[in-house]
């Protein structure tokens, strides 16, 4: 990028549109120091060059922000919403130094059960802890999670990390030396196994109330954008993206922990739980994802003797319908893979697994039944309480929580999941660089695939000269002329 003198800089703010849109400061490096959305990008922007400003500003964070902007880059976008989408995967892009409300995530609080205890308590953490602690989380809100812990305490019977339980000679443990028992209405001298089935019951509340929360938030943010209250929106956005990305976080961590065993003794032992006809070297699993039925996607992974097998993993655009069916989606792309499969006369896997519950075991298995295909074993994987359903009509299983052959089938479903997301998040941002073509008038459909298919992104399509835009198909001389000036003002 060009350097930039104040000159520059004021003649630059000028030209800008009053349009929404989002603006990237820049060091004299041209590294993006941080990334903002407008309603009306020139009053914006123009705020960061009045030379009054940096005598009121407060925050010497905001100073010091404000002393090493250099230059800007702006994307035009066609509404508010838009512009607070773009923002997000940005600042997720590029992870600017001032855009702390973001990237920070130190807030957020997990829960700690250490399984080496006799009778494991529950203790607040900011960190994984070790490889032997089982982790819930993570929670935007410490005051509601440390409610919720005094909740589950009198409703479960289970511990705290201030407990100091002891141990009797007959073998049972005496939790509590005080009133605190007579209050929460549960017995006070318990085994470990009985323990163990309160801490269960409890562990199951817990997974459910994270995502209570998380769905609680997602329907603030969409309240606030339907309101045009886009900063509130953004607010509720940056928790949910922070709590996201330390949730991800911790299932790598669990992951990891799985790694550690042996693989082909999880193959084994999921091979007996299942009643499986062989051990299952070969898995494959699907995954759909959507926002409300818009960019219906779907993921297919690999698992090759328990390990990810990358080079098999496929992604799929529905193409038979449009909308919100995730059963359709299912049995369109189920057919689709193992059609393939028998037409190449290549070997199925020996366990498929949907990520879903009984709709989409069904919708699976229709796919085999309407072309005649004889299916390999197939099973569901529900959410919910992590249950086991089967095709073949025997009744669901639930396995224990730490059961190797689980945490391997979660491990298979958790990478379909992600697959499938992260081809989601592809489309939408794709879907943004396009709303910014459709400005430019004159340029069809077609041309802006081309074009977008040539150059990969706005930034490289800025950079590109006339005669490498002529290149793309349908792209004449004038046009690419036009299509220069008009990506400078962007």
């Amino acid at each position: 990028m060009p350097e930039s003198d104040p000159i520059n800089l004021k003649e630059k703010v000028r030209r800008l549109p009053h349009q929404p849109g989002v603006y990237l400061m820049k060091d004299r490096l041209g590294q993006t120091i941080y990334v903002g959305k407008a309603k009306d990008l020139k009053k914006r922007v123009s705020t960061y060059f009045q030379a009054s400003r940096k005598l009121v500003v407060a925050q010497p964070k905001i100073r010091a922000m404000l002393e090493l902007i250099h230059d800007f880059d702006i994307i035009r976008v066609k509404s508010e919403a838009e512009a607070l989408l773009l923002e997000g995967q940005l600042i997720k892009k590029y992870r600017p130094r001032y855009n702390t409300d973001f990237t920070d995530d130190k807030r957020f609080l997990l829960v700690r059960i250490d399984l080496r205890e006799a009778l494991p308590r529950f203790r607040l953490t900011r960190n994984r802890i070790d490889a032997h602690s089982r982790h819930f989380g993570p929670f935007a809100h410490s005051g509601h999670l440390r409610q919720t812990l005094a909740a589950l305490q009198r409703k479960f019977g289970i511990l705290l990390g201030d407990a100091k339980p002891v141990k009797l000679r007959n073998g049972l443990w005496r939790l509590y030396d005080d009133a605190r028992a007579e209050i929460y209405g549960h017995p006070n001298e318990i085994s470990e196994a009985d323990y163990h089935q309160r801490l269960e019951a409890a562990c199951e509340f817990l997974e459910g109330k994270a995502k209570e929360w998380l769905q609680e938030l997602q329907e603030q943010m969409q309240v606030a954008a339907s309101e045009r209250n886009y900063e509130k929106a953004a607010a509720f956005r940056d928790r949910i993206e922070a709590l996201k990305r330390t949730a991800q976080r911790t299932r790598k961590f669990e992951r990891n922990l799985l790694g550690q065993s042996d693989p082909q003794a999880a193959l084994k032992l999921l091979m007996e739980q299942l009643a499986l006809p062989k051990q299952p070297d070969q898995m494959e699993c699907f995954d759909i994802s959507h926002i409300s039925g818009s960019f219906c996607v779907a993921s297919m992974v690999a698992f090759k003797k328990g390990r990810p097998d990358r080079k098999q993993y496929r992604r799929y655009k529905i193409k038979s319908f449009v909308g919100n069916d995730d059963f359709r989606a299912m049995e369109e792309v189920v057919g689709r893979r193992y059609r393939r499969l028998k037409n190449e006369a290549a070997a199925f896997p020996g366990l498929i697994v949907v990520d879903g519950g009984a709709g989409q075991v069904g919708a699976a298995m229709r796919a085999f039944l309407n072309q005649g295909i004889e299916p390999p074993p197939l099973i569901g994987l529900a959410k919910k309480n992590e249950t086991i359903l089967f095709s073949d009509g025997r009744d669901p299983l639930n396995l224990e929580a730490h059961n190797p052959a689980l945490r391997l089938l979660q491990h298979l479903r958790d990478e379909a999941h992600h697959f499938a997301n992260s081809f989601n998040a592809d489309l939408r941002s794709q879907r943004l660089r396009e709303s910014i073509l459709q400005d430019f008038k004159g340029l069809g459909q077609a041309k802006r695939h081309a074009l977008l298919a040539r150059f990969g992104s706005l930034p490289k399509m800025r950079e590109a000269t006339i005669a490498e835009l002529c290149e793309v198909p349908g792209i004449g001389t004038l046009t690419a002329k036009r299509l220069v000036a008009f990506l400078k003002e962007t």
